[in-house]
């Protein structure tokens, strides 16, 4: 387990997944800045945290789902040089058929899956960037690619998540920051109850607990991985489905179109 210094600024951190990246961080020696929605369980988080590590503990009840809410934590990730660490963690789902969604919840849910974490990953990039350190974690899911599961539109957000984290590594990897995006699967929250089905009536050797996601995700850190799935055997399979969209690459931009179109003619002539 690898020592942390600094503070880690946490989106989500009331419950769940973000509450225990919060134990887990401060354990291994980080400062926190709590952020969620609801101020009273931040509290009872950080105060626990307080009298079981002795670390630093912040809280911002903030509403991600709005873009003063978002601005107001990308001003804090810009000018605090203490923070070393974003944990991306804030969102929320849906298991409803995208037939049956409410086209403003799916828009509220895209503000906070997508553009809360885009805008708090500008922040924090543009900040370790210039300090040649720190690491960005989000949260993604393994709807991300299996895009057949769950609420279409809430797949659609963790695709992009996947996909900003893999195009954040690129950029970002030679100027000394890290970045990891996390795909848990069916994990034993309050997401199934807010998302519209209940967790007991999942088949319960699919459910991890939140603890163990974390504890998974963290050890994916330590070992240096870019994209952890905290269920999978063996990251080789995730290597190989990655490699062959890699392998797409050289054809998918060409001067013609592919030959199984039967279009003859010159190359961009019009009829």
């Amino acid at each position: 387990m690898t020592a942390l210094s600094g503070t880690a600024l946490i989106t989500g951190a009331s419950a769940g997944i973000g509450a225990i990246y919060a134990d887990r961080l401060a354990k291994r020696g980080c400062d926190l800045i709590l952020a969620a929605r609801n101020g009273e369980r931040l509290e009872q988080v950080a105060s626990h945290i307080r009298r079981t590590t002795g670390v630093s503990v912040e809280i911002i009840a903030v509403d991600l789902g709005t873009p003063t809410g978002q601005r107001l934590l990308a001003d804090r990730l810009r000018d605090d040089a203490r923070i070393t660490m974003l944990v991306n963690n804030a969102g929320f789902g849906s298991t409803a058929p995208f037939l049956d969604s409410d086209p403003d919840v799916m828009a509220q849910m895209i503000e906070l899956n997508v553009a809360a974490v885009a805008r708090l990953a500008n922040a924090a990039a543009k900040a370790f960037a210039a300090r040649q350190e720190g690491t960005i974690i989000n949260m993604a899911s393994i709807a991300a690619i299996a895009p057949r599961i769950l609420n279409g539109v809430y797949g659609g957000t963790k695709a992009f998540v996947l996909a900003l984290s893999q195009s954040l590594h690129e950029e970002l990897a030679p100027k000394g920051v890290r970045v990891q995006v996390v795909l848990p699967g069916a994990t034993a929250t309050d997401f199934w109850a807010i998302s519209g089905t209940a967790v007991e009536t999942l088949p319960q050797h699919i459910v991890m607990s939140p603890g163990a996601v974390v504890d998974a995700a963290l050890a994916g850190l330590d070992l240096g991985e870019l994209v952890t799935i905290p269920s999978l055997p063996d990251t080789a399979d995730w290597h190989a489905a990655d490699g062959a969209r890699e392998a797409l690459l050289p054809n998918l931009s060409r001067v013609s179109p592919a030959a199984r179109y039967g279009l003859d003619g010159d190359p961009g002539t019009e009829a």
